[in-house]
């Protein structure tokens, strides 16, 4: 006669703990209410803050008393003479000369004044 094994037994299957999707949607949206709500506490602050920041009306001076007015505590500013030179760095390349060069009375006869300037504008046009 046959005998016939049992087959072994098989261990009891343990269920896997199911993430649904109405269990994270869930936990997604009360997380975006909670910021949508400081949001919305946040701009009512600002308003609020706004309307207290209206400027106010400033009370009149009093007309009644004197205005004296005190004696500025600070010194009084010393002059400085004018510096005409222009600095070396900021001239024209092209022709260097410092204010020493022109203050001479050589240098000054030879420059045109705005009056001789015109003369010679209106003789050349034919104007005179």
């Amino acid at each position: 006669m046959e005998c016939l094994i049992k087959p072994p037994v098989k261990k009891n299957t343990i269920p896997i703990d199911l993430k649904l999707h109405n269990d994270i949607r869930a936990v997604e949206r009360a997380r975006f209410a909670h910021q949508r709500q400081q949001k919305l506490e946040e701009q009512e602050e600002i308003k609020r803050l706004r309307k207290e920041l209206i400027p106010k009306v400033q009370l009149m001076p009093y007309f009644d008393r004197p205005f004296v007015p005190r004696r500025s505590e600070m010194q009084p500013t010393v002059p400085r003479e004018p510096k005409f030179c222009i600095p070396r760095h900021k001239t024209i390349k092209c022709c260097r000369m410092s204010c020493n060069d022109m203050s001479g009375p050589s240098q000054l006869q030879h420059l045109p004044s705005s009056v001789e300037k015109t003369e010679a504008l209106y003789k050349n046009r034919g104007l005179q």
